[in-house]
């Protein structure tokens, strides 16, 4: 194993940026938006969904974070998963997070255009996705600081957004305020239907939608290699996991059942409208998609740095084109530029063929929930190879293992089950299994193996 090399301090992410970082891939349009879907789906009992996925993301997150922090590099999990599952691991862990993230990056772009319109009706979406490109481009190439520096300040805007969320959710059930709060109370959590409406096979359904919701959460590894005192920002960023979902997810969306018959919830606005529309407060769409847009923004950000350090990590190992192992500065620039170049030749394809990407958008879960699972497996695997010593010297090792670790994986692994058990998610499963196929196939047409095989010692 090699040791990563010393960051030369001011030159990377602060424990502020890191924390901050960890904090804003919390949150984004899958709880503005997407938690109207996972309540239809479950009503009340989401709430039990949201706390179970929490914990395999904490899990899946501990699991990275140790393995992080024993050896900060690069590349982060597709590195890991390259050292303990094998080249093939490595590979289709990094191109299926770099393919998830290009999606997502794809899809928010596209909903920045659609935002903008709210105050712009006239302007042609082009021009804001090109403005987004250029700043966030500006940021990734300019240095790893200035991505941290945006990234803290859109994450203050979506936290203090959400905060103010349930701080008026409170002060409705707390006082009484609102229009109509006779149909506001705990009691709304079991009137209609009963916790679990829909039963068992609605809580399953919703499972799809809330994992969704915690996808990009891994970026915490990728951020963390970049961090001035890896050792002290990972396991503190990791450690506000259970404390984010709590508040950002479970807490939100309990007070938003509480303040609203869970069928009313449609989705024909976002939930966290319909808490200030209760408040009577008329500019509540108005401030919502200032969130919305900061929250497209903020991940188009995350995402883009993230798979720029993944693919050059890659790359430095013969997994990827080696013109995406230069870096200029530290920064991956080849990367940079062409993830850059992909999204403007998708975006003109998108306007084009307004239709094209919707149902690859729908492969975004499969990968999400891939990518987790191969970091699972990679740290049970590094546990193994490991004497009791070296694991006796873990300086951030997962808890209750290998129990929490064997429940994840056997959570995402009923996940693939559920798509393959509801028809709506046959085609993204479809898709998915066909990517893994097809990557496979390069891996070895490509002679990546071979490849790998002549690297130097200290690569390896």
């Amino acid at each position: 194993m090699t040791t990563a090399p010393q960051r030369s301090p001011g030159r990377g992410l602060t424990h502020r940026h890191i924390h901050f970082i960890a904090l804003g891939s919390a949150i984004g349009t899958g709880l503005f938006y997407g938690s109207a879907g996972a309540i239809q789906a479950a009503g009340p009992s989401v709430l039990l969904v949201y706390l179970l996925g929490g914990a395999v993301v904490y899990f899946m997150l501990r699991a990275l974070g140790e393995m992080s922090v024993r050896h900060p590099v690069r590349g982060s999990f597709a590195v890991y998963c390259r050292e303990h599952l094998g080249g093939l691991g490595g590979y289709i862990t990094g191109w299926m997070f770099a393919f998830e993230m290009m999606i997502v990056c794809l899809a928010d772009l596209t909903a920045i255009g659609i935002y903008m319109k709210f105050w712009f009706p006239d302007t042609p979406a082009w021009v804001w996705i090109t403005v987004t490109l250029l700043i966030i481009g500006a940021a990734n190439l300019a240095s790893v600081r200035w991505f941290g520096e945006l990234e803290f300040a859109f994450t203050l805007i979506k936290v203090a957004a959400v905060v103010a969320m349930i701080a008026g959710g409170a002060a409705i059930l707390a006082f009484g305020l609102g229009e109509n709060p006779a149909i506001t109370g705990v009691d709304n959590l079991w009137n209609d239907g009963g916790f679990m409406p829909n039963g068992p096979q609605g809580m399953i359904a919703a499972f799809i939608l809330v994992l969704f919701a915690f996808g990009g959460t891994e970026i915490i590894g990728v951020a963390g290699t970049e961090a001035d005192d890896p050792d002290r920002s990972i396991p503190k960023a990791v450690n506000t996991v259970p404390a984010r979902i709590l508040l950002f997810y479970v807490l939100a969306i309990l007070i938003i059942l509480m303040l609203n018959p869970w069928r009313t919830i449609t989705g024909e606005e976002s939930p966290f409208v319909q808490i200030f529309d209760t408040l009577g407060v008329t500019w509540a769409a108005g401030l919502l998609n200032l969130v919305v847009v900061t929250a497209a923004l903020s991940a188009i950000n995350a995402d883009l740095f993230g798979t720029g350090r993944v693919l050059t990590g890659l790359a430095k190992e013969g997994l990827a084109p080696r013109a995406m192992a230069k870096t200029v500065r530290d920064i991956p620039v080849m990367t940079t530029v062409s993830l850059l170049i992909v999204l403007v030749i998708a975006v003109v394809l998108n306007n084009m063929f307004p239709n094209v990407f919707e149902t690859i958008a729908a492969l975004a879960t499969f990968a999400t929930v891939f990518v987790w699972l191969m970091i699972l497996l990679a740290q049970v695997a590094s546990r193994r190879h490991m004497t009791p010593t070296q694991v006796e010297s873990l300086r951030f090792p997962v808890p209750f293992w290998p129990y929490g670790q064997y429940f994840s994986i056997a959570f995402i692994l009923f996940t693939f089950g559920i798509m393959v058990w509801l028809p709506q998610y046959h085609l993204a499963l479809g898709v998915g299994v066909a990517f893994l196929g097809i990557m496979s196939l390069l891996y070895f047409a490509t002679g990546r193996p071979q490849a790998m095989l002549s690297l130097p010692p200290e690569a390896k």
